[in-house]
């Protein structure tokens, strides 16, 4: 993270949406520093792009306040709009323009001085001068992705909006993209990505996890994990789709996952969980070996869901 980060960009508290008689965002409290690259994590339908939408002033909330980028989210929706670059999953640009024809396009619509020089030095910082004039339809997923980002931050936003990033492209050009969100937080620009990808999250300075509109975890990768004192055993060899079965249900055992040819046994205590794990494979005449293992993203999230799930089951008398 860049030492620049002291300057609070998002600072947001009780922020709340219903729409008809679904509360959607209940109680919502943020904060991102200038730099930080935040993970905004949440299952379909878990309120996180409706709290994206209200903190860039493309929606009002019902309560809560803060400030973005310094304007109150109440009263400053347009000042907040012209300083952030939003960059959806799908790509919104035109296919039957160039490169160089699309980020023209985009800086007329932002009005920006000096356009030609403008599309120039973008093509060049994000390594699209060579290809600036092949249509856009003809691009790979990859190339497609860099050509939004450009156009997301060609006008210099302040504050960089990710919605599912790298959804569908290969994993050599997730990871240069992910080296060049990673160079331009160093210059200072504040990154939110909106993600239900574990890999995301973890190429994310921090962490933020919504379920049906409550935060249930924030913090580091580490943080969250270590908070949710979770263990895991994994269990290799022997006739795993059979020890799967056995294992479910069974006391302290809360996850079973099958990872190739090993399970990942997960559960809230180490020793119950591996004392379980032994039970069966001693029941079941099992070849299988048990050995203690790492508590990944994937498992404290579909804890926090399931969790989360039950506790919105109540607090709505139980429906579903």
């Amino acid at each position: 993270m860049s030492e620049a980060a002291s300057e609070q960009v998002i600072s947001i508290r009780g922020l709340t949406k219903s729409f008809g008689p679904r509360k959607v965002v209940d109680d919502v409290a943020l904060e991102v520093s200038r730099g930080e690259i935040v993970g905004f994590l949440g299952p379909n339908g878990s309120g996180k792009t409706t709290t994206i939408r209200m903190i860039c002033g493309l929606l009002k909330p019902d309560g809560g306040s803060g400030t973005c980028l310094g304007f109150d989210i109440l009263t400053e929706a347009t000042r907040i709009k012209r300083e952030v670059g939003y960059m959806t999953q799908r790509f919104s640009l035109y296919d039957d323009l160039t490169i160089r024809e699309n980020l023209d396009f985009v800086a007329r619509i932002y009005d920006l001085p000096h356009r030609r020089d403008t599309v120039r030095d973008t093509l060049e910082r994000l390594g699209l001068t060579r290809r600036k004039d092949q249509l856009a339809g003809t691009l790979s997923g990859g190339w497609k992705q860099r050509l939004a980002l450009a156009a997301s931050v060609m006008h210099q936003p302040r504050l960089l909006l990710l919605d599912e990033p790298t959804a569908g492209v290969d994993p050599q050009a997730r990871r240069e993209f992910w080296d060049e969100i990673h160079r331009l937080a160093a210059g200072g620009l504040t990154v939110l990505v909106s993600t239900h990808y574990m890999d995301e999250a973890e190429r994310c300075h921090r962490i933020v996890y919504i379920a049906y509109g409550h935060v249930v975890a924030r913090g580091t990768v580490a943080e969250v994990i270590a908070a949710s004192q979770l263990a895991t055993v994994v269990v290799s060899g022997g006739d795993t789709l059979a020890l799967a079965a056995a294992l479910k249900g069974r006391a302290g055992i809360e996850q079973v996952a099958p990872f190739g040819n090993e399970l990942h046994v997960v559960g809230p205590d180490a020793a119950l969980l591996r004392a379980s794990v032994d039970d069966v494979l001693a029941e079941t005449g099992s070849t299988g070996r048990a050995r203690a293992g790492e508590t990944s993203l994937e498992d404290v999230f579909i804890r926090l869901m399931q969790q989360a799930r039950v506790a919105d089951s109540a607090g709505n008398g139980g429906a579903a």
